[in-house]
């Protein structure tokens, strides 16, 4: 069987830069370091963390907490105001791709635009970004879902969504509002992962994505994975891998998401040339 590695497989350049930042500094604080949130979408590299004694919070007021670390995703004003009044030591490792939409969302709305966020309402980014939008600011997951607009519309995307369905909304804004200031915050990492792994899927008879079930970017290389690969399944370890799916099986590609160590993925090729070599 021959395996097919996605290059672009694995921690993009802002989770890495946060990973670094935190393990460096768990290695430093003995006590009263977190996260606000988990830091990234990855339930290893989180129990990871834990086990250095970096847990995760959603409490600001938890009596434990000396320096505490914006996640990935970015927080709101609120968060970064209500830990500046607590007098914590606040370490941000936000990715420089969210901090820039949350930049746009700010200048979108100082200048009058209402706001239109293209993404998750759930997602952590999402929830941020709507701090930094004001008031009157949407959130649309479809072009569909189009409510009624101001006739003065800015719109910004969460950087990892699809640039597909980014357009589709920006079109049907267009179509209903006079006036629109338009940034396309999607980044870039993302968007040359997305084509590998459209390209990679359509060569193979079988695909493994590996990364968070919780992870917004993993599960959008799912989907895009299933429009153009009959087989595909998302995992979040080796242990996960089973010896039934890769019966017939000639090629197999394998790609990770964002927030997906390598050393995950690394152990997911070696279980699938395992399972090649005893077939």
């Amino acid at each position: 069987m021959e395996i097919k590695i996605a290059r672009k497989a694995g921690f993009c350049f802002g989770v890495k830069r946060a990973i670094d930042i935190t393990f460096n500094l768990a290695d430093e604080h003995k006590e009263g370091l977190c996260t606000y949130g988990p830091l990234i979408h990855n339930p290893q590299v989180v129990e990871e963390l834990e086990r250095r004694g970096v847990g995760a919070v959603e409490d600001l007021k938890a009596p434990h907490i000396r320096t505490i670390i914006i996640r990935t995703h970015g927080v709101s004003p609120r968060v970064y105001a209500e830990t500046s009044k607590m007098g914590y030591n606040v370490i941000d490792a936000t990715c420089p791709f969210v901090k820039k939409a949350q930049n746009f969302a700010q200048i979108l709305k100082n200048e009058g635009y209402q706001v239109v966020i293209v993404g998750d309402r759930h997602h952590p980014e999402v929830q941020g970004l709507i701090g930094f939008a004001g008031g009157s600011a949407v959130v649309i997951s479809d072009a569909e879902q189009l409510p009624e607009l101001k006739k003065k519309v800015g719109i910004i995307v969460q950087t990892t969504q699809s640039f597909d369905t980014f357009k589709k909304v920006v079109d049907s804004v267009i179509s209903a509002c006079r006036e629109v200031k338009i940034y396309n915050t999607i980044c870039d990492f993302t968007a040359q992962r997305v084509k590998e792994t459209k390209e990679l899927a359509k060569t193979v008879d079988l695909m493994v994505i590996v990364g968070g079930k919780n992870s917004a970017n993993t599960n959008q290389l799912v989907h895009l994975s299933r429009e153009v690969c009959a087989r595909v399944h998302h995992i979040e370890t080796a242990k996960e891998l089973k010896k039934a799916w890769f019966k017939g099986v000639k090629k197999a590609g394998i790609t990770g998401g964002a927030s997906t160590p390598q050393w995950i993925i690394d152990d997911v090729v070696k279980k699938i040339r395992e399972i090649s070599a005893r077939r």
